[in-house]
């Protein structure tokens, strides 16, 4: 046996074979903006959409999520259906409020605002045929005309917005009219004084009072009118899309019960039952609600706006004419206007256009308020008026044909009726006075209409509101009392 000799050194180990040589790699690009190396994501991450999207699709494959979301689906309907009802109520509730208690109101305060306007400028008139002493009783209807303007403009400007079209007007009839008193009581004290430049003083006011004054209130007239007949536009629209979407849940809870009946062979589900009642109870209340308050406010408007302002304006004409007609002797023949080539009075010429303007039962102003007229008390004062008006024309006739023969105290007498039996102020007294009465039976009529149409929206919005919040919790209790027979 051989031995490797002491002291000599180990054998050589054999050395591991060389790896094969790898070239370098690239690390794998990251999502952008992340550090280098990081690895992208994997190919199996989805966004939460998708993700939702596909949990209702797995759902929808089994019975118990068919029914989940059939319910969660009617509730939706039924609760979409009366808020959208309650929104659009409460806008149609508010309006016909402010049809009631606002826009009206207002522009029965500006008719007020003009015939005070005209009716102080007509009382002005005549308490300066009077003569130096004016008599007390026409005094006192011209201090109650202006202070009657006064508290009208005062409510009117409190009630118009700043921005409103009516703000204009209100601003300028309070700067004039204290021009215009001034203007009177200068008259009035030249008057006394027995001094020609009193009918100056007059007729200045006069051409101030026809164009500026009332101008500018019937520019606020009109304006108070297109306010009222805005909110008139807002209240009485049909709320299709309410009816529309009551349809829409009614219709959805009749297919749920169809189906739940095919599926079970029962015929009621008691949820549904009363969710579907719950529905029908405010799609109904809703139509027939809304039908009688437009047709309430449709009686408002046709039977009471329509007739108001042809009154008004007929009130205000009947002013215009006695005030050119006291102004025809006031001026004596001063003032003239160039008529087909010929000179006329021009307050003369002015008396007789209002005069045209009022017409007869038949004609004019008074002829239309006579068809707008829709029974016995309203049909009446009219008549009166018109009655009056004819009386009014002959008596004016005969005292123009005084005046032109020179007769002038003879003409002031058939006007002012100091010792005249049948003067023209008496027969103006009758027409105005008969109009009045008119006026008031049309606005009775106007408040009791609005106030039916307004009366039938009463709790419609609150009321169908409950009712949806009732059927959405009974459609979900139905579908509940399905789902629970899968536990």
């Amino acid at each position: 046996m051989t031995h490797p000799p002491n002291g000599s050194a180990a054998p050589p180990v054999p050395a591991p074979p060389a790896m094969p040589a790898v070239p370098p790699q690239q690390a794998p690009a990251g999502p952008p903006g992340a550090a280098p190396g990081t690895p992208p994501p994997g190919p199996g991450r989805r966004t939460a959409w998708a993700e939702g999207v596909e949990r209702l699709r797995a759902a929808a494959t089994t019975e118990p999520g068919r029914l989940r979301i059939i319910g969660a689906v009617l509730a939706l309907l039924v609760v979409v259906f009366g808020a959208v009802t309650a929104w659009e109520t409460s806008a149609r509730s508010a309006a016909a409020d402010d049809v009631l208690h606002r826009s009206q109101r207002l522009s029965s305060d500006a008719a007020d605002i003009y015939r005070s306007l005209a009716d102080a400028n007509t009382a002005a008139s005549s308490g300066f045929l009077a003569g130096g002493q004016e008599p007390a009783a026409v005094r006192e209807r011209y201090d109650r005309d202006i202070e009657r303007a006064s508290e009208k403009l005062a409510r009117a400007a409190s009630s118009s917005g700043a921005d409103s079209g009516s703000a204009d007007a209100i601003a300028e009839l309070n700067q004039l009219l204290p021009q215009y008193t001034g203007l009177i009581e200068r008259a009035r004290a030249n008057n006394r004084e027995g001094l020609p430049l009193g009918g100056a003083y007059l007729r200045y006011a006069n051409d101030r009072m026809q164009r500026e004054m009332l101008p500018a209130a019937e520019k606020l007239y009109t304006s108070e009118n297109e306010r009222l007949r805005g909110d008139y536009d807002d209240a009485t629209p049909y709320p299709w899309l309410s009816l529309a979407l009551g349809v829409l849940a009614l219709g959805a809870l009749g297919w749920a019960q169809h189906r739940n009946y095919r599926h079970t062979n029962r015929v009621f589900n008691h949820g549904l039952l009363a969710a579907t009642a719950a529905a029908t109870v405010a799609v109904l209340w809703l139509a027939v609600g809304h039908s009688v308050a437009r047709s309430g406010l449709d009686d408002s408007y046709d039977g009471g706006v329509r007739s108001l302002k042809v009154l008004n304006d007929a009130r205000i004409a009947a002013l215009k004419a006695r005030g050119n007609e006291n102004l025809t002797l006031v001026s004596r023949g001063a003032e003239t206007v160039t008529v087909k080539d010929r000179s006329q009075d021009k307050f003369d010429f002015d008396y007789q256009k209002q005069i045209r303007s009022l017409g007869d039962a038949e004609s004019g102003l008074l002829g239309e308020a006579a068809r707008l007229a829709d029974d016995r008390d309203g049909d009446e004062p009219v008549a009166k008026a018109a009655d009056g008006l004819r009386a009014w024309t002959e008596r004016h006739t005969l005292a123009r044909e005084r005046d032109d023969t020179g007769d002038y105290e003879g003409a002031l007498e058939k006007v002012i009726g100091a010792d005249d039996k049948d003067p023209t102020g008496e027969s103006f007294d009758q027409v105005d006075r008969a109009l009045g009465e008119a006026v008031a039976h049309e606005q009775r009529q106007f408040t009791g209409a609005a106030e039916d149409g307004r009366g039938a929206m009463t709790g419609l919005t609150v009321g169908i509101a409950l009712l949806a919040v009732l059927g959405a919790a009974a459609a979900v209790l139905g579908i509940g009392r399905r789902l629970s027979e899968y536990r």
